[in-house]
């Protein structure tokens, strides 16, 4: 199933007509007199009424669902546990069962809350997502705007570097690097050489990080650095990774304390006295089009703004990979931007060797 909303013309006139439709079905239901004029037994009438609510609910549920697309689609998610908790509140009456309906009422309203708590996130109107993008244009979106410049490679392979810590080791590499006897392949890879000489470092988690299971090297490189006397941050986006607080929940499991793990809002405006900015398994969530690009599906959803650090890197697994919007990050040409290819896991467990 494609990730971009389906759009069919006359999206809300569609969807209002199969609820009115599906209220005539269950007032025929629950009254089968109102078609006792027309000679049909009860029995058969409230079966048929029945049946056919049915199958017209499945395909309003599912066009409601379809006309949610591109970064939207998570937000999929928690409105399908809302409703699955109003379901279950109505079986609960339906049975009498009480203690079925205050389950229902309570995974319908934490749903509803994610839900509202997410779209608030990424400037999105909760009432047009939960009624599948009503009140929006179904009209194609313009052109995108082209990317400009190169994107700059790094390699994993240059990441580690063997370099023996005893003093006398270190009085001889220092005296040889000063004379330019060192052999090339010997010297600190760009980032390894950017994060030692850094003084501010923001570590910026995606999706990415959560399927490589690269927290806990994430959580030692951090500590390195800080054991090094630099100040050393986590800025999370409020939708990374699935669903809010995922990343949270991750760097907790590492052991990262909680006073180096910051909100969107509350280092956002950090940025640009940032020296090194690292961005793990992230797109959406940093990409400049939100900000700069009116026809792409994220504009107007607030990011995290990565690209005005002094120096970034960005671990990504192919050039080519998305997020749901399934568009190319525009700060992957940037001249500041630095993309490190291979899984996070192993870029992460290089760096923090090297380190």
């Amino acid at each position: 199933m494609s990730s971009s909303p389906l759009q069919l013309p006359g999206r809300d006139q569609l969807n209002l007509g199969m609820v009115s439709t599906i209220a005539l079905g269950m007032a025929a239901f629950l009254n089968p007199a109102v078609v006792e004029s027309a000679g049909i037994d009860p029995d058969t009438v409230q079966l048929a009424s029945l049946t056919f609510s049915a199958i017209l609910s499945s395909i309003l549920g599912l066009h409601l669902v379809a006309s949610i697309g591109g970064p939207d689609m998570p937000v999929v998610i928690t409105v399908l546990n809302s409703y699955s908790g109003w379901a279950l509140v109505a079986e609960g009456f339906l049975l009498g069962n009480s203690l079925l309906a205050q389950v229902g009422a309570l995974i319908g309203f934490s749903g509803a809350i994610l839900t509202w708590i997410m779209c608030e996130a990424m400037g999105r109107s909760i009432t047009s997502v939960i009624l599948g993008g009503a009140g929006t244009s179904t009209a194609a979106p313009g052109e995108a705007a082209e990317m400009e410049g190169e994107v700059t490679i790094g390699s994993v392979d240059n990441l580690v570097v063997s370099v023996s810590t005893s003093i006398w080791s270190c009085i001889a590499f220092v005296f040889f690097y000063e004379f330019a006897l060192i052999p090339s392949f010997l010297l600190p890879s760009p980032l390894q050489e950017t994060l030692l000489e850094a003084d501010s470092i923001m570590i910026v988690p995606g999706y990415g990080l959560a399927v490589a299971q690269a927290q806990f090297a994430v959580a030692d490189i951090a500590k390195k650095l800080k054991a090094m006397g630099k100040k050393v941050r986590f800025g999370i986006h409020p939708v990374a990774g699935r669903m809010p607080g995922q990343l949270n929940v991750l760097l907790a499991e590492a052991s990262v304390p909680y006073d180096m793990v910051f909100e969107m809002d509350e280092i956002n405006d950090d940025f640009d006295d940032t020296d090194v900015t690292i961005v793990i398994g992230a797109s959406d969530t940093v990409s400049s089009a939100a900000e700069d690009d009116p026809n792409c599906s994220i504009y107007g959803m607030p990011v995290l703004r990565v690209w005005k650090s002094k120096n970034v890197f960005v671990s990504k697994r192919t050039i080519g990979s998305t997020g749901y919007a399934g568009m190319e990050n525009p700060i992957l040409y940037k001249e500041n931007v630095e993309v490190v290819l291979g899984d996070a896991h192993d870029t992460c467990e290089a760096l923090r060797s090297a380190l």
